[in-house]
């Protein structure tokens, strides 16, 4: 049962350009093992969902691949290159290539919409002129549908504005790779959708490559190339959310149900 359940990405001389590859990677907190030699990788142009219960480490897996969190063992490769002992600068190169949507958005509740993104790019990007930076804001807010969102504070914001007003935040960079740690959580059933179909577009427009940590199964449904399913510390199945669904296995089975 478990071979027919497992379906890893075969090795081949054709194989697409992995973007991310974790091999044999350990998280423990005290007594606590979380992650117990999880293995994937992602390749170029994908988006790969990750599916668990609570406290199975999915948001601790992508914390680990920007490096806010150091495994206890195995290596992260992000762009060819494991980024395990990096240091601090080091880490911040690759970090700018990298966008990461937290689950509460993270705005600055003292600025403006238009204050977070120039923020954001300023801190990055200190040659840009100010004609520039309101260009940016501008565009990467129509790509979120919330131009008319740009002198707002984050208090006068809904929380389907919010995600996307952070997702802006996030695409300002043009980065390569998106981590998106629960997209849609504590948004009504039509927000959710939107949300949803604003990660398959951004994928389709910028060629992003994606992880999506979720609990949201219609989100699952409607982004994921391929999901990853942890359980236990261990990357449990693998595959399409079609075949995924088919399964027989009783504990994958219950997030289909």
């Amino acid at each position: 049962m478990e071979t027919e359940l497992y379906l890893p990405i075969k090795e081949s001389s054709n194989e697409k350009e992995a973007v991310i590859e974790i091999n044999d990677l350990h998280i423990s907190f005290g007594d606590n093992h979380v992650l117990k030699g999880v293995t994937f990788k992602v390749f170029k142009g994908e988006d790969v969902v990750v599916l668990g219960r609570s406290g199975s480490g999915k948001s601790i897996t992508i914390k680990c691949i920007v490096g806010l969190i150091k495994p206890s063992k195995g290596e992260i490769k992000v762009f060819g290159d494991d980024i395990v002992e990096y240091s601090i600068g080091e880490l911040n190169k690759v970090r700018v290539r990298i966008g990461f949507l937290f689950q509460s958005a993270a705005l600055y509740d003292s600025m403006s919409v238009r204050e977070n993104l120039a923020f954001t790019l300023k801190r990055h990007h200190k040659e840009l002129s100010d004609a520039d930076i309101e260009k940016e804001i501008i565009e990467v807010l129509e790509n979120v549908g919330l131009e008319e969102a740009i002198d707002k504070m984050p208090s006068e914001l809904s929380g389907g504005m919010k995600k996307r007003i952070g997702l802006a935040r996030t695409l300002i960079l043009k980065p390569e790779i998106i981590l998106y740690d629960e997209p849609t959580t504590g948004l009504d059933t039509i927000t959710s959708k939107e949300i949803s179909q604003l990660i398959i577009d951004i994928k389709e427009k910028r060629k992003t490559t994606s992880i999506i940590i979720t609990h949201d199964m219609d989100c699952a449904r409607r982004t994921s190339d391929r999901i990853l399913m942890l359980n236990d510390g261990v990357i449990h199945a693998e595959g399409k959310y079609d075949e995924l669904a088919k399964s027989e296995d009783e504990w994958v089975n219950a997030f289909f149900k």
